[in-house]
């Protein structure tokens, strides 16, 4: 079909990295299932992100927390949904998308961002935050499709193509809507107010004991809210066919690692018809971005930017570096690449990236950069380091491509404080580089019994 590329999309063929390099799928295999157990279901103290809390009339309940902080995201949530989803765990998938539709999905009619998910919340289910952030929308989206696909769709919340479709609408279609905080998540809640000090969090001290070595103070901090009017509308920029970083109005800019080109490809496919044109045309909006902002010498991409693609300068003249969020940026580009093979720019942009990141030292690269190549940190991070690996699907065939995926083979499942964010994209990069993240077509439902 015109279109369609010429990657997994067309040819139902996923490489797989680990046995190219010599390694049998069977312990490839019990490599996942291990990382899978641990991050899922093992000690709670120091291994596990997957809580269940008891069940409602729904069913199960559970959560994927960020221990380090202390909360749950939609971020990790749709993460672990789909991470579920790829393995065929329909009791996980269904008790994340129960806690997650119970408690993250704001339907207080007076808060303008409702219809989305609250973006952070504590693990009892009370709010961080009454906003959404659209990185987590997008993969919920992907993971129930994907869901109806190999399980069928069910009913109520479980009707999981309903419940994409709606979504997904909701990102392009939602009101702009304005109100004058505190929020409430549902109706009858108490009105959530921040707190005038940070949450509390591992990360906070360990910084402030940095910023003490130095002779340095902690910014004083402010509370995200503020008694004035927030307009909030559509996730989508519409003139120029991207994801933002928030629905914010006004905050028109977007987060590269926020584009996700691959599934774009997807609904423009399988999402409400009014919007297919739409989400086409975005997959190629985001290889543009990805080619445009990614730094010429080094392949790092910036937190934020602007939606024409230049940096985003601060007030001390300092450009918007490449950060946490940008560590997802190269795994997106590769697996569209995997998935599509319709740009062979995201092959220079991996061979650039992989070739910088290596010239740092594969085992000891720092996890935050300008993008002009010097680190802003002394800590090397496994989930940069997974998502680099995952780079490897797009990058030219080699000994820098091998080295990554060596690396990652090598490295030990995530544990201890970090274990969330590294451990997440760990996992997912297990799947993408063993060719087992897979597009999950209509007519694939029941091929396996769900574990």
């Amino acid at each position: 079909m015109p279109g369609d590329g010429n990657g997994a999309y067309r040819t139902n063929e996923y490489r797989d990295l680990f046995a190219e390099a010599g390694h049998p799928p069977r312990e490839t295999q019990a490599r996942i299932e291990k990382a899978f157990r641990q991050l899922f279901h093992g000690d709670g103290q120091e291994e596990r992100l997957y809580f269940e809390t008891g069940a409602n009339e729904n069913g199960p309940l559970a959560y994927i927390t960020d221990w380090a902080n202390n909360d749950a995201r939609t971020e990790g949530m749709s993460y672990g949904m789909m991470i579920a989803v790829q393995m065929n765990k329909k009791r996980e998938f269904d008790a994340i998308w129960n806690w997650a539709r119970t408690y993250m999905l704001i339907t207080d009619p007076k808060d303008p961002s409702v219809g989305y998910f609250a973006w952070s919340m504590n693990t009892d289910g009370s709010p961080r935050a009454t906003g959404a952030a659209p990185d987590g929308e997008e993969y919920f989206v992907m993971a129930l499709y994907f869901a109806a696909h190999r399980w069928g769709s069910g009913q109520g919340i479980y009707d999981y193509r309903a419940e994409a479709d709606k979504i997904l609408r909701g990102m392009r279609h939602h009101a702009v809507l304005t109100g004058t905080g505190p929020f409430r998540i549902h109706s009858g809640d108490t009105p959530f107010v921040p707190p005038d000090h940070p949450w509390p969090s591992p990360n906070n001290t360990a910084r402030e004991r940095e910023m003490a070595a130095k002779g340095e103070h902690a910014p004083v901090f402010h509370a995200p809210w503020e008694s004035r009017a927030i307009t909030i509308g559509p996730m989508v920029d519409e003139e120029h066919y991207m994801i933002r970083f928030v629905p914010n109005v006004d905050l028109g800019f977007t987060d590269p690692s926020y584009h996700l080109p691959a599934f774009y490809e997807l609904w423009a496919r399988w999402g409400p018809e009014e919007d297919r044109a739409f989400w086409a045309r975005a997959a190629d909006v985001s290889r543009d971005l990805f080619a445009k902002i990614a730094g010429p010498k080094t392949g790092l991409t910036p937190d934020a930017a602007w939606f024409d693609g230049t940096q985003i300068m601060h007030q001390d003249g300092s450009a918007t570096p490449f950060g946490y969020d940008s560590w997802r940026s190269a795994s997106n580009w590769s697996v569209d690449y995997s998935w599509w093979r319709k740009d062979p720019r995201e092959t220079v942009l991996s061979d650039r990236l992989q070739k910088f990141l290596q010239s740092q030292g594969i085992r000891a690269f720092a996890d935050r950069y300008t993008l002009d190549g010097e680190p802003l940190s002394t800590r090397h991070s496994t989930g940069m380091l997974a998502a680099a690996a995952a780079g490897s699907l797009a990058a030219t065939s080699g000994p820098v491509a091998k080295a990554f995926v060596e690396e990652l083979w090598s490295t030990p499942v995530p544990s201890g404080e970090q274990r969330y964010y590294d451990g997440m994209l760990y996992l997912m990069s297990m799947l993408h580089c063993s060719g087992n993240f897979r597009i999950i077509r209509p007519g694939d439902a029941n091929l396996r019994r769900p574990h």
